[in-house]
């Protein structure tokens, strides 16, 4: 806008520069009428540049609230679907509550309160720091625990090495969980039948890494970074909203940590999260 205004400005000059220069000086009423639809056609820029941005500012603000429905929605979903898988293998095999798969039915409801819980805080005050200390080796148990379900649902096997027990990071440790949980969700979905996911984590320089690895077949070929967009799906099953592995990138730099995917061609692909490592 600042660039119109000078620009009409320079616009005013060079006219009466040129009636200088041709001496047909202006009447004071012609020099009226020139100031007049300069300001006129200023007025109208000003007033065209603001529709379109309170048009594009209405667009983003709605995207935004859209995306924060989906969220949580799709971490709601989640966390239900683990209780009902839980609860199915609960009943098909007579098992008692009190068991490994009752730990898995518990902590999905806590995460289900603590999401809703989370939820209410951030209308009221904001988004509240939650991070925390935590061993890795215990954290992908946890997550082993709950994708068992998912992948005998999905007929393929989770293969999880040892994790050192000396490893920790500084997170959120719930939305940690549930990045993961999506990315795993994600391989699972994607990976051929009979075919083996594996979750892993170590440690690497000053960070840890924690590797998703399936048996897609490999990417398309383009840009793998378009997979967090927002809303990107890339297959015909539309039962999700496409936020997963956004969701999940969030999380994670949240935390001061990065989301990355890389491409085995012919093979699969290997979804890495990378956290600062710190003491236990």
């Amino acid at each position: 806008m600042d660039q119109v205004v000078h620009d009409y400005g320079d616009l005013c000059q060079a006219i009466t520069d040129l009636a200088f220069e041709r001496d047909a000086p202006f009447a004071v009423a012609e020099f009226r009428t020139l100031n007049r639809c300069l300001d006129n056609a200023i007025a109208d820029a000003v007033t065209e540049f603001s529709a379109q941005r309170d048009t594009k500012l209405a667009e983003l603000q709605a995207f935004e609230t859209i995306e924060r429905s989906g969220l949580l929605a799709h971490e709601l979903r989640n966390s239900l679907n683990t209780v009902v898988l839980a609860l199915r293998a609960i009943e098909l095999g007579n098992m008692p509550m009190t068991g490994a798969t009752g730990a898995v039915v518990k902590r999905a409801l806590t995460a289900l309160s603590n999401l809703i819980t989370r939820s209410v805080e951030e209308v009221r005050r904001g988004i509240p720091d939650q991070r925390e200390t935590f061993s890795v080796s215990e954290f992908i148990a946890d997550a082993e625990l709950a994708g068992q379900l998912d992948a005998t649902a999905a007929g393929v096997t989770l293969s999880v090495p040892p994790v050192n027990p000396t490893l920790a990071v500084r997170a959120n440790r719930e939305l940690l969980l549930s990045a993961l949980g999506n990315l795993l969700q994600n391989a699972f979905k994607f990976t051929h039948s009979e075919t083996e996911v594996t979750l892993k984590a170590y440690a690497f320089g000053e960070h840890v890494l924690i590797e998703v690895q399936d048996h897609c077949g490999g990417l398309p070929p383009g840009n793998a970074d378009s997979l967090f967009t927002p809303f990107t799906q890339r297959s015909d099953d539309k039962s999700g909203l496409g936020l997963g592995l956004s969701i999940a990138r969030s999380s994670i730099e949240a935390d001061d940590g990065t989301l990355s995917v890389r491409d085995v061609p012919g093979v699969g692909c290997v979804f890495t999260i990378s956290l600062p490592r710190h003491p236990l």
